[in-house]
């Protein structure tokens, strides 16, 4: 009874349930790709920023504590807070960033913008150079 309804009520049925089945892989790759792989790299990235944490850098916690790491064991890491230097142990899956990494980051991306505005103005110079106006 569903299956002539879903297929338009024609007797070929038979068609109608390879394209069904069709377009559930479809969907699913495409969940995959635009979901599942990028939530998997992102983690993978976050997993390997706590890994590479060391001492003397700058961390944020999830919940927003923000201290200078002083020791790193294999499961936990423990940080100063503040000027009163008081020191607190949480485990690696608390860290939200690394501050100084971010910053590395941002000086990165900053320095090749730059170098792209600079290689876009350069070839676009030379048209304002034209001569009383003639080249408007």
């Amino acid at each position: 009874m569903f299956g002539n309804i879903l297929s338009g009520g024609t007797a070929a049925g038979g068609m109608g349930g390879m394209s069904s089945i069709l377009f559930l892989v479809i969907i699913f790759v495409v969940f995959y790709f635009f979901l599942i792989r990028p939530e998997n790299k992102r983690k993978k990235q976050l997993n390997e920023m706590r890994n590479n944490i060391s001492l003397g850098d700058e961390i944020v916690t999830i919940g927003g504590i923000m201290g200078k790491v002083v020791q790193v064991t294999e499961d936990t890491i423990t940080f100063e807070t503040g000027e009163d230097r008081v020191r607190l142990q949480v485990t690696k899956w608390a860290i939200s960033s690394n501050v100084r990494e971010e910053k590395q980051r941002a000086e990165q991306q900053a320095a090749a913008r730059a170098s792209r505005a600079s290689k876009k103005k350069a070839k676009t110079s030379g048209e304002e150079n034209s001569v009383d106006g003639e080249g408007k």
